[in-house]
């Protein structure tokens, strides 16, 4: 048996520049910790990226009092406690992993403390801070988004471990092939050198030789039940998504039992429905939205038990539905072409006018209003001069969107190569 305590924890990094992955915040962070004005901060990410040992890095170089709590167990009491003793001391650093499980009044607790200045707050959460953490208090903290690791990362973590780790070095192991171990990571660092780690302990003999199908067997052996705390929670998400895009209703609904058994979070599995709606069905079933917005709105209102009910037939809608994420392709392009082009002029008869200088100067000159026209339409130019005619919606291969796409090239021509 190797050391009890986990490789991921043995591996933990003492400073940032350990640290693996999250290139985009070093420099932020670095600047925080060196002047000792640490903002208060929720660190957004998924599972495993570094979330706990950025606050405790934090904590350890700028020295001061480090006080942790976790949102599964802690209540209005314990914060309070630590605020009382951060009263009594220095500024202290009060981290809170999973901060999204805290209800409002718990939330609540924390605001004073934080708008004082008498502690720093450090919350950790994979869900979206819009969505769980109330605005006033997010309002007081700094944002600062966590990625996956890359697959080179994941790499440098494997090899880091199998050269510094004390335990580790005793053995003879040997990555013969490494595909296995990145694939069922997910980009998760911790669930990487855990696994590696399991892996290792299983393979009888003196070599320890590492091979796909040997991390698939035994990952396999080891695979817990649900945990809704735990990596399963997002295996099970992601198989659940992955069925209704499938059209699958069976296996959807399968793995909805599996997350309500487990006492998944009625506004987690809704919330993924109402993304999934607009990502995966979008404009072939507008529809779709329309219901998993309702669908949101009612568990809210009635939670469990009943909400099953809801979340079966919303669940069983989606996935029987026609799918679509030509929105979702198009957004994504915007965002790129955005990134590669910059700030482009927007063209000077569609700008506003709201002034007599700027009508005189141009603005608006010549834009054709719509409505004034047969079919409320008219050919006009709305894209900067650098950009024009570029595609960005495809309309998808179903009859809602074949029909948008039939209008669409009626109305364009070729423009558009509809």
């Amino acid at each position: 048996m190797l050391n009890q305590s986990p490789l991921a924890e043995r591996m933990r990094p003492h400073t940032l520049e350990e640290l693996v992955g999250q290139d985009h915040l070093n420099n932020i962070l670095k600047r925080a910790v060196q002047s000792g004005i640490v903002p208060s901060m929720i660190l957004w990410g998924p599972p495993g990226v570094g979330k706990t040992t950025i606050a405790n890095i934090i904590a350890n170089t700028a020295k001061m009092p480090f006080f942790s709590l976790s949102a599964i167990n802690a209540g209005v009491k314990d914060i309070r406690e630590v605020i009382t003793k951060a009263k009594f001391g220095s500024k202290s650093i009060l981290f809170i992993d999973e901060i999204h499980r805290f209800n409002k009044s718990q939330q609540d607790a924390l605001l004073a403390a934080v708008e004082k200045g008498q502690i720093t707050l450090i919350g950790a959460t994979t869900e979206n801070p819009s969505f769980e953490v109330n605005a006033a208090l997010l309002s007081r903290c700094q944002t600062y988004t966590l990625k996956a690791l890359e697959k080179e990362e994941l790499l440098e973590l494997i090899n880091k471990a199998l050269t510094q780790d004390s335990e580790l070095k005793k053995l003879k192991v040997k990555i013969e092939e490494d595909q296995a171990l990145l694939r069922l990571s997910g980009g998760d660092g911790r669930k990487l050198l855990n696994l590696l780690e399991i892996v290792v302990e299983s393979i009888e003999g003196e070599e320890k030789v590492v091979t796909n199908d040997r991390v698939i067997e035994i990952s396999q052996k080891k695979a817990a039940m649900y945990d809704k705390s735990g990596e399963m929670h997002y295996d099970i998400i992601s198989a659940f998504i992955k069925s209704i895009r499938g059209s699958d209703p069976n296996a959807a609904v399968y793995y909805l039992a599996r997350m309500i058994e487990g006492g998944e979070d009625v506004k987690f599995i809704a919330r993924r429905l109402l993304i999934l709606a607009s990502e995966d069905i979008g404009n072939a079933n507008p529809t779709a939205l329309v219901i998993a917005n309702n669908a949101f709105q009612a568990v809210n209102v009635i939670g469990y038990p009943e909400a099953r009910i809801i979340l079966s037939q919303c669940v069983t809608y989606l996935a029987c539905s026609a799918k679509s994420n030509a929105s979702y392709m198009a957004i994504n392009k915007a965002q790129q072409l955005v990134q590669q082009t910059g700030d482009l002029s927007i063209p000077m008869d569609i700008r506003n006018a709201p002034t007599k200088l700027m009508k005189d100067l141009g603005y608006g000159k010549g834009y054709q209003y719509a409505h004034d026209h047969a079919g409320n339409f008219v050919e006009h130019e709305f894209m900067p001069d650098e950009i024009k005619g570029t595609t960005l919606y495809d309309p998808g291969k179903n009859p809602r969107e074949e029909d948008m796409r039939k209008k669409l090239r009626a109305q364009w021509k070729n423009k558009y190569g509809y």
